[in-house]
């Protein structure tokens, strides 16, 4: 059976013009797609959480607190973590969703996060940084004033198996300011 289903899989790809020519790139072909330790780690983040979101409008402003849910499962064989979000922001309803994976051939987490409160794609990619003390995103949003690409960086550390702490910092002109922290409590 297992035979039979690397024969379907890479006949598949032969269909897209992409197939292993030998052992050495079928290997490659399974260690791509075989979910490792940073797959299993994000596994672990797996259930129902309790979020209290503090959102920074103005560097020097006071911060607006949300409260909401979180829900966080693995999807396609343990490849992907998508998390969603329900929450009230601002006296409106709020839904988003992430999906986050860890590339094996690019050795990078890759994360894109969509909301009802906008209309574009928010995608990056991190490493571990052990000064940061978490996984470091970096990437773009769409600014709705100048409908251009802005800088943003995330960094996500886990401090227990039942708490997280999301940071999002904006960068304008070079300069990083925090727009956001989520603190997650497992329920």
């Amino acid at each position: 059976m297992k035979n039979f289903i690397i024969i379907c899989i890479f006949s598949i790809l032969g269909v897209s013009g992409i197939y292993a020519q030998n052992n050495d790139e079928m290997k490659k072909w399974m260690d791509y797609m075989t979910p490792g330790k940073e797959h299993q780690e994000m596994a672990d983040m797996t259930g129902d959480w309790d979020a209290v979101n503090l959102l920074w409008m103005d560097p020097a402003g006071e911060p607006t607190k949300a409260v909401g849910n979180l829900k966080i499962e693995m999807i396609l064989g343990g490849r992907y973590q998508h998390m969603t979000m329900e929450s009230v922001v601002m006296g409106m309803p709020y839904s988003g969703a992430g999906l986050t994976g860890f590339d094996n051939a690019k050795k990078v987490f890759v994360s894109t996060y969509i909301d009802n409160m906008g209309t574009g794609i928010m995608y990056s990619e991190g490493t571990y940084d052990k000064d940061a003390g978490g996984i470091v995103f970096k990437g773009k949003e769409v600014d709705p004033m100048t409908g251009k690409d802005m800088d943003f960086k995330e960094i996500y550390k886990v401090i227990d198996k039942n708490k997280f702490i999301m940071e999002m910092y904006n960068v304008e002109n070079g300069k990083e300011f925090k727009s956001m922290e989520m603190t997650c409590t497992r329920k």
